[in-house]
């Protein structure tokens, strides 16, 4: 069942958020075990939040398509009572005395929060392997990784342990795990959603953004997310759209999709180039142009990314690190000491190369409306595989995961992440479609067609 037909469901009595809340616990009671999603479960607060959401709905009182919808937070979010540790030692006591404005704005939409979601620590990192409690694991295959940072959220919407879950994305933190577990998630532009309450890794890089299986759920829990927040002075006053798609097969027609002739599709698994082409022409089907574009050298950018992240994130976590370093796992450390290494002038040209390829990127999306991209090279690999093979080489295995998502969290342009299939082994693999700024709409329209289409979302391991 996705969240809206839970929501449906809900108003047409046939169910109750009580009912659908002990549902998600008891998937979490049966799975977590194995896939390691929860840090922590909420069931006693859930039960209370659920009962609370199904009196409203007894009195008439109708918050939207969130209300009494099992929610899970990732814990980089802060929760009012509830401990929130940014999957680290650091902040492993941390309880929040207050909410951060998305928890909030979906708390009063009327979700019901079953927990708080495991992470890459400090969500610096793409395998979810935490040092400090224990590895996420992918539920399509349990020796292997969901992705990261946000793995433990998207391993929880699999195993049905809730309908909806919130992630950041600082580098493909949203759309590595939707990729490598099958479901859907949005990197909104840069501003749409404030991260007030969410602990920073990079100032300017860092994104909030929807989970879900479906796409039309994760444009149903933007609604909810987007807008001015006076508290994040990098959030933008601007109009929310409406994001959801009308009901019924969505036409593509007058469309312009691109497809990047270059880095893009030069090194990865055919069998994720097939997929993707697949989802193209599918799109082409629903009456949308495909048109082969240039974009600027994607290396360059992702390098540009990197120097970025290494300096703020070593900013970010400068006070921590000098006095708690014994609390930081080996991977990160080493990651915050890179950082504290760049000169100041490499990341103020970093920057200005930056706005500079951002002018390229937004002068390609004048001659289309999106563009069509892999949201990873290659499917999931496995827990403590340090390097990967791609076209007949080594890679290691964390950039290489990241080469297709770093780009677009620098750019600060909105992206959706979506499934586009699955390898002969049963591992499913992703896109991105990516559009110009403040355009989530756009993108929720192409997906939910793509999505009608394909059916692709259906799909679950056997093993559940």
């Amino acid at each position: 069942m996705t969240a809206l037909e839970a929501a449906a469901a809900l108003r047409q009595k046939k169910v109750s958020s009580a009912e659908l809340t002990l549902s998600a616990l008891a998937q979490i009671e049966k799975h977590n075990g194995r896939l390691n999603a929860f840090l922590t479960v909420t069931a006693e607060a859930a039960l209370e939040a659920a009962r609370a959401a199904d009196a409203d709905f007894a009195a008439g009182l109708d918050r939207g398509p969130l209300q009494g919808i099992p929610i899970a937070h990732k814990d980089l979010l802060l929760t009012q009572g509830v401990r929130t540790t940014g999957g680290s030692k650091v902040f492993a006591n941390y309880v929040p005395a207050q909410d951060g404005t998305v928890v909030r704005k979906l708390k009063e939409a009327g979700s019901v929060m079953v927990g708080k979601t495991l992470l890459h620590e400090h969500a610096y990192g793409i395998t979810c392997n935490n040092p400090h409690y224990g590895p996420v694991r992918n539920p399509w295959d349990t020796e292997r990784i969901p992705g990261g940072s946000s793995g433990g959220s998207a391993a929880a919407l699999v195993a049905g342990m809730c309908l909806l879950a919130t992630g950041t994305d600082t580098g493909g933190s949203i759309r590595v795990p939707a990729s490598y577990c099958g479901v859907t998630g949005m990197k909104p532009t840069y501003g749409r959603v404030s991260k007030h309450g969410v602990l920073p890794l990079g100032f300017s890089l860092d994104h909030v953004g929807p989970m879900a299986r479906t796409v039309r759920d994760t444009a149903a829990m933007l609604q909810a997310m987007a807008g001015f927040d006076e508290r994040d002075q990098t959030t933008v006053d601007r109009p929310v759209p409406q994001y959801l798609p009308a009901e019924g097969e969505v036409s593509l027609a007058g469309l312009k999709i691109g497809l990047p002739q270059n880095f893009f599709f030069e090194k990865l698994d055919p069998q994720v180039d097939n997929a993707v082409h697949f989802l193209a022409y599918t799109a082409q089907d629903l009456g949308a142009e495909l048109v082969e574009v240039r974009l600027p050298d994607g290396h360059q950018l992702n390098v540009v990314s990197q120097v970025l992240l290494l300096a703020e994130a070593a900013a970010v976590h400068e006070p921590y690190l000098r006095k708690q370093r014994a609390a930081y796992g080996a991977d990160v450390a080493a990651l915050l000491d890179m950082g504290r290494l760049i000169p100041a002038t490499d990341y103020l040209q970093a920057d200005r190369l930056r706005k500079r390829m951002l002018g390229v990127f937004l002068n390609v999306l004048k001659e289309v409306d999106c563009l069509l991209v892999p949201a990873t090279p290659f499917a999931a690999p496995l827990i403590g595989q340090t390097e990967v093979e791609v076209a007949g080489s080594l890679e290691d295995t964390r950039l290489a995961t990241t080469k297709y998502t770093r780009a677009f969290s620098a750019l600060g342009l909105p992206v959706l992440s979506m499934p586009a299939g699955f390898t002969k082994a049963g591992l499913p693999v992703g896109c991105q479609i990516v559009g110009r700024p403040w355009e989530e709409d756009l993108l929720f329209k192409v997906g939910a067609g793509l999505e009608d289409r394909t059916g692709l979302w259906k799909r679950t391991p056997a093993s559940l």
